[in-house]
C-alpha cells in the first residue's frame, strides 16, 4: 500500500502528526465498483493497516478520509479518523455537504447519490492542539469552522480532492480565508494525478497540498507531484494571531435581514 510507505517516510523525516487526502483507500466514481470493494468500518483493510502504522510509528494520524459502507439507505459514508500514536481510533467525522455541482459542461458531480451525509461538527484532542475536521467541500462553509473555532480549535483539517476548475480558481483562496477568519491553522492534504474513477472516464484531482499559519500564511505548498512535505510550526501562533485580530470574540449575534 502505497500510503503506508509515505507514512513511515514521514515518520522517518521527524513527522509527529502527519495527514492523509480525502478518500485516501479509493478515488472511484463507479457505484457498482463501490459496493464491490468497499468495506464497513470494522473490516476495512485501509483503516486496519493505518492504525497498525501509527503505532508502529507512535505517530498521530489524520486518515483524511474512507469510504466505506454502512450509510442510511445502503448509501456509502466519507469518513475521517483521528488516530492517536497507540493505534486507536480517537475521533471519525461524516462529510456534512455533498458535492452536487455541474463545475463545467463536462464535469458533474452527485456524491449525494452515493453517500450519506454527516449531521455533526466534530472536535478532537489531538494532545499538542485541538483539531477541527472537515472534509473537502466543507471547506466552503465558514459557519463550520467558525464553529470548531469557538468550540475551541487550534488547527482546522481540511483533507481533499478538488478537481483542477476549482482547485486553480478557489483553494488556496478559501484555505487563507478559513485562517484567517478563524486563527486557526489549516492542514489540507490533497489527492493529485490522474485516477482510474469509472470505467472509461478517469479523474484528475488539483493537489497542492497546503499548510497555512493562522495568519493566512502558506507555510507549505506540496504542487501537484505525489510525495511527503514536512511543516514546522508553534500551536502558541493561534493565540498570538487571535490576541492582534480577536475577530471570534468580536463576533456578535444578528437578527435576520
Amino acid at each position: 500500500m502505497v500510503v503506508q510507505g509515505m507514512i513511515a517516510d514521514a515518520a522517518g523525516l521527524g513527522a509527529t502528526f502527519i495527514c492523509t487526502p480525502e478518500v485516501t483507500n479509493c478515488v472511484s466514481m463507479d457505484r457498482a465498483h463501490q459496493a464491490k470493494v468497499l468495506c464497513h468500518q470494522g473490516d476495512d483493510p485501509t483503516l486496519i493497516a493505518l492504525q497498525i502504522v501509527a503505532k508502529d510509528h507512535g505517530i498521530w494520524l489524520s486518515i483524511g478520509s474512507l469510504a466505506l459502507k454502512g450509510g442510511a439507505d445502503g448509501r456509502f459514508v466519507n469518513r475521517s479518523f483521528l488516530i492517536n500514536p497507540n493505534g486507536q481510533i480517537v475521533a471519525t467525522y461524516d462529510k456534512i455537504h455533498m458535492f452536487d455541482v455541474q463545475v463545467s459542461e463536462t464535469e458533474t458531480y452527485n456524491e449525494s447519490s452515493g453517500y450519506a451525509r454527516g449531521d455533526r461538527a466534530v472536535l478532537a484532542d489531538a494532545g499538542f492542539a485541538k483539531v477541527g475536521l472537515s472534509i473537502c467541500y466543507d471547506l466552503r462553509f465558514p459557519h463550520l469552522h467558525r464553529m470548531l473555532a469557538k468550540a475551541g480549535a487550534d488547527i482546522l483539517l481540511v483533507p481533499s480532492a478538488f478537481s483542477p476548475v476549482t482547485g486553480a480558481a478557489h483553494w488556496e483562496t478559501l484555505l487563507r480565508a478559513r485562517a484567517i477568519e478563524t486563527g486557526c491553522f489549516v492542514l489540507a492534504a490533497a489527492q493529485t494525478g490522474t485516477h482510474n474513477a469509472q470505467a472509461g472516464r478517469a479523474r484528475t484531482t488539483y493537489g497542492h497540498s497546503l499548510a497555512v499559519s493562522p495568519w493566512g500564511t502558506v507555510l507549505a505548498d506540496a504542487g501537484t507531484a505525489c510525495g511527503v512535505t514536512l511543516v514546522d510550526f508553534d500551536v502558541d501562533d493561534v493565540s498570538k494571531a487571535r490576541k492582534r485580530i480577536p475577530a471570534l470574540t468580536h463576533d456578535r449575534p444578528i437578527g435576520n435581514p
